[in-house]
């Protein structure tokens, strides 16, 4: 018998047509505390900016808040961008969120700058951003400053200074390495870190990234085995018509990210199926190769895809991102198909 891997959740906080900021977080805070209770492992979120249709660009921000709602489950950021924030401020956050809700986070590390080049340029603008070629040794640099030990810095000139974001630490977050290229998954290897190939935003070059990751790992004090899981965009529903019609706002959205488009907050389900009647062929030529790589149906049909996606993969575990958009009629402070999409899913599994 196939055994079930355990389930997460990976949050953008989406917002809708007509949908406030406030209204998007409290949908989104919603949904955490509904994963806490169905028994899902962590809940993250990610780090995104200047999009219309997406609120989550602080990462610690969202934790605590959730950690306020929340007892159980594994809250953390999927991922911090590394390459937009100082390692120490990234550090002393991450510290914080540990004191806040002790042994329930996780600190996903991203290298690439989650926007457009005109937002990167505005988020380095202070200069104490990170540069990207430095990112092996910022990551580094993070794990020992976390730690109760804290990181030495050793002057050129002689001398040591001590350096601990906090001051008193009794745990420290978990680490994990974001990616989805062999880099980040080489990278994750050689520093004996945990490492989550993100198969929801690209797909490809899975196989090679999880093979190059296990192959050359090299065991830490922390982390003796290697340990990863995968993440997947899902929609579950009653039934197979209303799973497809909550997928095509995000399955849209995609497009116009691939088709550098002017992008726009989420449609609402009978916004995209009115748009989907006017043909474009470009469109739906993205809509459709996304399409297949996503999980959409019954509960129980996902539930058996998401087995069977574990099973392939050598997993135990599998992120969700719970895909699944509105209809106009739903209350905007809630996400009515995203939790009825874990809910289904969680049940079924």
């Amino acid at each position: 018998m196939m055994t079930s891997p355990a389930l997460s959740v990976l949050d953008l906080v989406p917002v809708r047509t007509g949908q406030t900021s406030a209204e998007a977080v409290a949908a989104s805070l919603s949904l955490a505390e509904a994963a806490d209770r169905l028994g899902y492992r962590r809940y993250w979120f990610a780090e995104h900016h200047n999009m219309p249709a997406v609120a989550s660009t602080t990462p610690p921000v969202l934790i605590a808040a959730a950690a306020t709602r929340t007892s159980r489950v594994r809250l953390g950021s999927g991922g911090v961008m590394l390459p937009n924030h100082a390692p120490l401020i990234v550090a002393e956050q991450f510290a914080a969120l540990e004191a806040i809700a002790p042994g329930r986070i996780d600190l996903g590390l991203g290298r690439a700058p989650g926007s457009d080049p005109v937002i990167t340029q505005l988020l380095r603008g202070s200069g104490t951003t990170s540069d990207v070629e430095q990112f092996p040794r910022h990551v580094q640099d993070i794990s020992a400053l976390i730690s109760g030990e804290g990181a030495t810095v050793r002057f050129t000139s002689g001398g040591e200074y001590t350096v601990h974001a906090t001051p008193a630490a009794t745990g420290a977050p978990e680490v994990w390495l974001l990616g989805s290229s062999d880099y980040s998954a080489q990278l994750a290897a050689s520093l004996g870190l945990p490492y989550v190939f993100a198969n929801h935003f690209s797909g490809q070059g899975l196989e090679r990234a999880l093979d190059l990751y296990r192959s050359g790992y090299r065991p830490s004090e922390e982390y003796p085995e290697p340990q990863t899981f995968l993440t997947v965009n899902a929609v579950a529903a009653p039934t197979q018509e209303e799973a497809e019609q909550r997928a095509l706002p995000q399955l849209r959205m995609m497009a116009r990210l691939r088709l550098n488009q002017p992008l726009t907050a989420l449609e609402t389900v009978e916004q995209a199926v009115a748009a989907s009647a006017e043909r474009d062929a470009a469109t739906e030529q993205v809509v459709a190769a996304a399409r297949e790589r996503w999980f959409v149906g019954t509960g129980e049909s996902v539930a058996s895809e998401v087995r069977a996606f574990a099973a392939r993969y050598g997993v135990d575990e599998v992120m969700l991102s719970p895909v699944a958009a509105a209809y106009e009629s739903e209350p905007r402070d809630t996400a009515q198909g995203r939790a009825q999409t874990l809910e289904l899913i969680a049940t079924a599994v």
